[in-house]
């Protein structure tokens, strides 16, 4: 579709229904065009191997599906396919002119009951968890079986579906993904298909093959009245059709990748009880590193895309970029013990960053001195307390209670056999000192990460975070010196140390961790 027509698609007077406003959303294969109560998703010609848009013709054929196969979990939702027709001043979705493109109409789900927006919020729960997973469960157990649907769950089409991704990323390497993580995850890969066979083998005879969703992750379902999920893969038998562990991974991953594990294992849970699959969990972290490695290669799809805009570009490598660490993460946890770590460092000093990338790596419980102080508090999370040094829910009291309730939350992890992460400044040496003791008692590994930066870029963070409306931390450039002259020296008797300059790359930092951890190198030899 020329640019020209995407151009006056933006324009209310296209649409047959009247429409305050039209907002354009893309995606790597589609154009989305928002209008007041509806949604008109136009595929774009593109050809990924794994999907072939590039003619009029497919790309009607595949709306047709996309509505066939949506109307299974969304009947109302999914109206049609609808032409785009040719006018004497462009294009519209009404007339009798030529047929310019095929277009999937729907109605519009609330934009503020999506799962992402609602996690974000932290407006989603375990009762939530619980009728999403009824929803999944029930789907997979009346969706389609045949002998030819089982075909995609033979060793040879996952292998073959593995293969193509290893291939397709090859192209990021250097840019989003690096070679040393691609050779950990195709030697991992390679090993558990090989040492699997009859599992596989199990899960066809099983009936566990069905023509699933192919995309379900935390942007495809709204808690509305009813559970919806919506936007399958219409496009290719071989993601559509596949093993229900593969379907249900999807989304334990996506809420893996937003910091939300616990959640993830209530949904597990909740499904596996229901469904009655209980070898899932010997599949769960194949499917969920395949749906990792899926995210990032799209993402990093994006960078090729000429219609996406330089700054989406960034964001999209970015998300490439932990997706596939996160794959990666699958393999190194599965070998790290139950260990406590500990970040300590003065405000600014990018503590909570790095403790954020390596909990969704490693898929580690984090506490948060901010988080617990503003509880304990009981004031909003993201509320501002523009208090002085040391006073207020800052003062020697109130600290002390807040560092008690982190040992309490650290003693409850390690006693049920949980790794956890302490992200708090730590200035005090007895504070440290009791955590270490702590980690000796359950026989725990304990890391004690201090992170420093340099002073002119701590006042640039401190300054920045000051103007976030969303920031948890109370830290103030006016109150570094204070905590800086506070602080107390890390002596050598306190247990292994791993001091991070974290001027440098967030993932380089994060990589001098696990290797303090002995995860790396964990490269095939």
């Amino acid at each position: 579709m020329e640019q020209r027509h995407l151009k006056y698609l933006l324009d209310p007077q296209a649409y047959p229904e009247p429409t305050t406003k039209v907002r354009m959303l893309q995606t790597h294969v589609s154009y989305i065009f928002l209008t007041d109560r509806f949604a008109y998703k136009i595929k774009k010609p593109v050809d990924f191997g794994f999907l072939d848009f590039t003619t009029l013709e497919r790309r009607r054929f595949y709306c047709e599906e996309e509505v066939r196969l949506n109307r299974r979990l969304c009947p109302d939702i999914y109206l049609g396919v609808v032409e785009l027709r040719e006018t004497d001043s462009d294009v519209c979705f009404y007339g009798e002119g030529g047929i310019v493109e095929y277009a999937v109409k729907m109605k519009r789900l609330p934009e503020e009951k999506m799962l992402h927006r609602l996690l974000a919020r932290n407006a989603v729960g375990e009762a939530d968890m619980s009728r999403i997973a009824a929803t999944i469960a029930g789907f997979h157990q009346n969706a389609a079986q045949s002998d030819e649907i089982n075909k995609f769950g033979s060793l040879r089409a996952i292998h073959d579906n593995w293969e193509e991704n290893f291939q397709q990323c090859s192209e990021f390497v250097g840019i989003t993904l690096t070679m040393d993580n691609l050779k950990v995850i195709r030697s991992w890969v390679e090993q558990f298909l090989v040492a699997n066979k009859e599992l596989f083998e199990r899960r066809v005879s099983s009936g566990f093959i069905r023509e699933c969703d192919g995309d379900i992750h935390l942007e495809n379902i709204c808690l509305d009245d009813r559970v919806y999920i919506f936007d399958c893969i219409e496009f290719n038998k071989r993601f559509s059709c596949s093993d229900t562990a593969a379907d249900i991974s999807f989304l334990l991953m996506d809420m893996d990748y937003h910091h939300r594990s616990d959640l993830a294992e209530w949904l597990l849970a909740e499904y596996v009880r229901m469904s009655g699959d209980t070898e899932l969990h010997l599949l769960v972290d194949l499917y969920k590193m395949y749906r990792a490695v899926v995210r990032g290669k799209v993402q990093s799809f994006m960078l090729n895309d000429p219609n996406i805009l330089p700054e989406d570009k960034i964001n999209a490598a970015e998300h490439a970029r932990l997706y596939f660490r996160l794959a990666r993460g699958y393999i190194l946890r599965q070998e790290l013990g139950p260990c406590l770590i500990i970040f300590c460092g003065l405000m600014g000093s990018g503590k909570s960053s790095i403790a954020a990338a390596l909990s969704i790596e490693l898929g580690l419980e984090t506490a948060s001195s901010d988080a617990v102080r503003k509880k304990i508090a009981s004031v909003p999370l993201h509320a501002h307390m523009n208090e002085n040094y040391g006073e207020g829910i800052y003062n020697y009291a109130f600290t002390a209670a807040v560092y008690e309730e982190l040992q309490v939350l650290a003693n409850n992890a390690l006693a049920n056999g949980r790794s956890i992460i302490i992200d708090a400044s730590f200035i005090r040496k007895r504070d440290r000192d009791c955590f270490r003791k702590l980690a000796a008692k359950y026989r725990a590994r304990f890391l004690q990460v201090h992170t420093v930066c340099p002073e002119q870029e701590t006042e640039r963070r401190l300054t920045c975070r000051s103007a976030k409306a969303m920031e948890i931390s109370d830290g103030r450039w006016e109150l570094y010196g204070c905590q800086r002259d506070k602080f107390e020296n890390i002596e050598e008797d306190e247990g292994e140390t791993v001091l991070i300059d974290t001027s440098r790359p967030l993932n380089a930092s994060v990589d001098i961790i696990i290797t303090a951890l002995g995860l790396l190198p964990h490269l095939p030899k």
